[in-house]
Formats: C-alpha cells, structure tokens, sequence
C-alpha cells in the first residue's frame, strides 16, 4: 500500500472488527476463568452477553474508531458503517476523505483504497491480522479458553493466556439494547490503543450473500496475493 498510515489504520481496525467477530482459532489448556467470588461479576457479564449473542444470525450498523498509534504520536479518529453475517462475512468502509473499504469473505479479504484506485486481495486468518478478540463475539462460549476474563468498573477486561499478535488486553463494554456489545478496546504491549463503538445497530435483517460481493471499478488495479 502507499501509504504507511491509512495501513496502519486499516490493520487497526481489522484487529478489533474483524477478529472480534469470527473466531480465534487459538488453541490453549483448558484453564478457567472464572475463579472465585472475586470474579462473579465477569462471569455475569459474559453469560449476560453470550445469551444475547446466542439469537444474533447478522449484524448491521455505524461504528467509530479511536486510535492511538504510538509510533506515530497522535490520536485518529474515524466513523464508517458495518455489514457482518456471521460465520464469516463483513463489509466495513470508512466515510470522510479517504473512503476505504474492508470486505471479508470465509478466508479471503480485499482491502479497497478508493483514494490510490488500488485493490489489494489476500488470505485472512489469525496468523495474518491478529484475529484475537473473536471469543468475545464470534464464540463468546469459549472466552475461558483463549483469555482470563475479569471484571472492573463495569467492563470485561480479558488477558490472552498465551502470546496473540502482542496483544496485552482486551476490554469489552456490554450494551443493555439487543446487540449485547457497545464497544471494545485493544491495549497492545506498545502501548497503542484502538476503541471501536458501535451505533445504532440492528440485528437480524436479513442480510444477503451479494451484500459482500466485489466488482473492481474501472481504472482500479487490483493485487491479488491469494495465488
């Protein structure tokens, strides 16, 4: 890509939205999490969320991001709209200037750089953007393999049992309305962070399979790593 920052960001993104919703595919000892009175309200607050989310077929709606990279001394904020039918498809593209687009399908994700006139195509799975925090949405019933969860001030704080992608933890802020999340926070051991909340949500529309397809438009190169 040309350039490093809009990268960043996509990558950012991808490492909270797009993990979050699909599924680490992480495999660790079968410790729990939930251990003692000390942690009774984080183990409410996940069965609170993962009853919720049991009923959850797709998912649509507004989202802002927060970022702060450290590298590069500063905070980002940016709004787009998501489209997510699980179990494994989603369309997010950023408004404003630089109008990217994110569109995952199973194991294939496009990257579409409006403002470069560049596609670029390659495989997605948890060793390639750090799909961690999926357990919260995507298998919240197995938040107790990948992550000691405990609660503070209201919020799941998960701490991954082994190493993933440099994450340091995960905070999760539920929602009283009917998509049980309402943001979710990724603190990394760099000591950047990145805060996604999302807004004004619906669940259970109906979302078609076509609602994740694309067609390259004219002029648009298109690098595809997937061969």
């Amino acid at each position: 890509m040309k350039n490093k920052t809009q990268l960043l960001r996509i990558i950012a993104a991808l490492f909270i939205m797009a993990a979050v919703f699909f599924g680490t595919g992480i495999k660790s000892s079968p410790v729990p999490a939930f251990m003692g009175p000390e942690n009774a309200e984080a183990a409410g607050l996940a069965a609170r969320i993962q009853a919720a989310y049991g009923q959850i077929r797709d998912i649509k709606g507004d989202f802002t991001q927060e970022s702060f990279l450290k590298d590069l001394g500063k905070k980002q904020d940016y709004e787009g709209h998501f489209i997510i039918k699980l179990p494994a498809e989603m369309r997010y593209a950023y408004q404003g200037t630089n109008q990217d687009e994110v569109i995952i399908k199973g194991s294939r994700i496009i990257i579409y750089q409006k403002k470069e006139q560049q596609a670029i195509a390659g495989r997605f799975n948890a060793e390639t953007y750090g799909t961690a925090p999926v357990a919260l949405l995507g298998g919240l019933g197995k938040l107790d393999r990948d992550f000691r969860v405990t609660e503070k001030k209201g919020k799941l704080v998960l701490k991954p049992k082994s190493p993933i992608n440099k994450i340091a933890y995960i905070e999760v802020e539920p929602s009283n309305g009917r998509f049980p999340i309402r943001s979710f926070t990724i603190h990394d051991t760099y000591s950047n962070t990145v805060r996604i909340t999302l807004k004004d949500v619906s669940v259970n529309t109906g979302v078609k399979d076509n609602a994740f397809a694309f067609t390259p438009p004219s002029g648009v190169s298109v690098f595809d790593y997937t061969k």
